[in-house]
């Protein structure tokens, strides 16, 4: 099938980064995918070879606003739609397609990632359009989660396999980082947490002596921004932009993984090593609920629940012991669950397939 998807990048990390591994997941199951983004500026880290259209079954098309007559009339139609995290499709796709359209495509909305109960309650059902170029439509609320009744999380053929193969010296020697005996390392890819000062603190007297391995752009620019020289235990080193592949292998490398955000959430649960994860605040308090729903779900220990919450502003620090064996069971029994469910393409496939 060929699918239209639409990305509003709001944080490129995440939210391009879901909709990229979902089309290039589509693509190498056989199916026909156009990217429509207002600012696809960041695959070309993420992605090399998406914009310049090597990547075989995905095409990246800018998102203008209008969107050009001549651009639409020189498009087949597709046979499912795509609005990504709330996004609406623009009014003069609908307008064109609709007229041309012989059978409705499938028109879904693919929500934002959550462990709350609501999730099970609205995932597949369906939404009248009431008005605009598609009234009388109909759109589907297709959730991922983390249960059965959800519609799953991305996870690519191969992953575990790759990661069982991975050579993490060879790793650390190709980025100019030789390995180091019983040295602890831990990825940091995060926003501006009030408690990271606290944390450098924390691992610059800690044993093992650990090696932070900083993600560019936020992350890199708060940890400098704390002013804090190294303790004796700890090294801070900020790698270069990396790209998905690179992504997932510096989790697959690293003995904690501090993560923000939907994309780097999923890949560091099928890391398998222990995670603390900032979710994206909320005006309201909103992200309170969301991250509670997950550290529910994850069965988490009280030491990563209280760590979450310190590290999230959500409770008065210190921040608790990092107890890795403890964190670490808790991960791999995680990544247990999640593997006896299908993942989200072969749900999503199998649930277009149901409605055409």
């Amino acid at each position: 099938m060929l699918w239209d998807i639409f990305c509003t990048v709001i944080d490129n990390h995440g939210d391009l980064g879901v909709c990229w591994r979902l089309s290039a997941q589509l693509a190498a199951r056989g199916e026909q995918v156009r990217l429509w983004v207002d600012d696809a500026s960041a695959l070309s880290w993420m992605a090399p070879g998406a914009l310049e259209g090597r990547v075989p079954g995905v095409q990246v098309l800018p998102w203008t606003r209008p969107l050009p007559g001549a651009l639409l009339t020189a498009l087949a139609p597709s046979e499912v739609w795509v609005e990504a995290f709330g996004c609406d499709l623009p009014a003069e796709f609908l307008a064109h397609f609709v007229a041309d359209d012989e059978q409705a495509p499938v028109w879904l909305n693919l929500e934002y990632l959550s462990a709350e109960p609501y999730v099970e309650r609205c995932h597949a059902l369906p939404s009248p359009v009431m008005s605009g170029p598609g009234r009388g439509r109909t759109k589907w609320f297709f959730y991922p989660g983390f249960t059965a009744r959800t519609g799953g999380l991305l996870r690519e053929a191969g992953l575990l396999a790759r990661q069982a193969a991975f050579d993490r010296g060879a790793w650390l020697k190709a980025l100019g980082q030789p390995a180091v005996a019983d040295e602890r390392l831990v990825a940091l890819f995060c926003y501006e947490p009030p408690m990271l000062a606290s944390l450098l603190e924390r691992l610059g007297r800690g044993h093992p002596p650990t090696r932070l391995l900083v993600t560019a752009g936020r992350a890199a620019a708060a940890v400098r921004a704390c002013g804090a020289s190294p303790g004796p235990s700890l090294a801070v080193d900020y790698l270069p932009p990396m790209p998905q592949t690179g992504f997932d292998q510096l989790l697959w490398a690293c003995a904690l993984n501090f993560v923000r955000g939907e994309d780097s959430l999923v890949r560091a649960l099928w890391a398998g090593a222990p995670l603390v994860w900032q979710i994206y605040p909320q005006h309201d308090d909103a992200h309170h609920t969301k991250l509670e729903a997950f550290l529910a779900w994850l069965e988490a220990p009280a030491s990563l629940r209280r760590f979450h919450r310190v590290w999230n502003d959500m409770a008065p620090g210190p921040l608790p012991e990092i107890e890795l064996p403890l964190w670490r069971d808790c991960m791999l029994a995680a990544r247990r669950r999640l593997l006896a469910q299908d993942e989200l393409v072969t749900q999503l496939l199998r649930f277009v397939t149901e409605k055409r």
